[in-house]
């Protein structure tokens, strides 16, 4: 039997405890009120500030508000939004053919930014496809790590890997909170990372940064970003639920 390749990543220093934080706070939110009655207007506000977030992330930040009015047309914040709005129809074809799904996103999230030509094909290069198959392996099952530890892997190494020409930081963010959802680990896809990646953005860059020299420091620095990330987007959850909650009338 074939080692699993990602189980090392789970003795480097403080990552189990911040995966037991992570989930601690991402089951203390799935717990509120709100999400039983007014689950559906909630997984749409999340929906929509992740997409805010993510375009803030690529370079182009918005106004919220301003978005959720319809007069924000950049072409990278449209492609934010239809990426958002299309994860829940993925979640059960990311398992089965992440490679499929990856150039699907690359399409949702780069249209009308680069030549249709090049929308969902990844750049070439000696080691793109390679590293696509590789990555594309652990999301069909080769591994067996947390799936907060698989969403990191593959948020990271798709930065890293910058396999499309439009938005690939887009594409990475996606691809993790796909890997969250179809995993179970937040299948309704109500926790939004990319809020807690924006308000450390600094540190978000950094941590990728080290993730991609490979080093053990590297990545465990990458990986306790991720975790806080999903921490800081159970506290955003939270917080819309708190917005969103009506009291049932007797």
């Amino acid at each position: 039997m074939l080692a699993d390749p990602l189980a090392p990543l789970l003795e480097l220093a403080d990552v189990q405890d911040a995966l037991g934080d992570a989930r601690e706070a991402v089951d203390a939110a799935m717990r509120h009120r709100a999400l039983r009655r007014q689950g559906g207007a909630v997984a749409a506000e999340i929906s929509l500030r992740s997409a805010v977030a993510s375009a803030a992330l690529a370079g182009y930040a918005h106004e919220r508000e301003q978005v959720r009015a319809g007069v924000v047309t950049e072409p990278v914040v449209q492609g934010c939004l239809r990426v958002a709005a299309a994860l829940p129809s993925l979640v059960d074809t990311w398992p089965k053919a992440p490679r499929q799904v990856l150039a699907r996103l690359d399409v949702l999230a780069s249209r009308g930014s680069v030549p249709a030509a090049e929308l969902g094909h990844p750049v070439s290069g000696p080691d793109v496809g390679p590293r696509l198959d590789a990555l594309a392996s652990l999301v069909a099952g080769g591994t067996s790590a947390p799936p907060l530890v698989l969403a990191a892997v593959v948020h990271g190494e798709l930065l890293a890997l910058q396999p499309f020409v439009g938005a690939p930081g887009v594409v990475a963010r996606a691809a993790a909170r796909l890997t969250l959802m179809s995993s179970g680990f937040d299948p309704r896809g109500l926790i939004a990372p990319e809020v807690g990646h924006l308000a450390r953005q600094p540190e978000y860059v950094g941590a990728a940064g080290a993730f991609a020299t490979g080093t053990p420091d590297g990545v465990r620095s990458w990986l306790r970003h991720c975790a806080l990330a999903v921490s800081l987007g159970a506290a955003e959850l939270t917080s819309v639920a708190e917005q969103t909650w009506t009291a049932p009338q007797a």
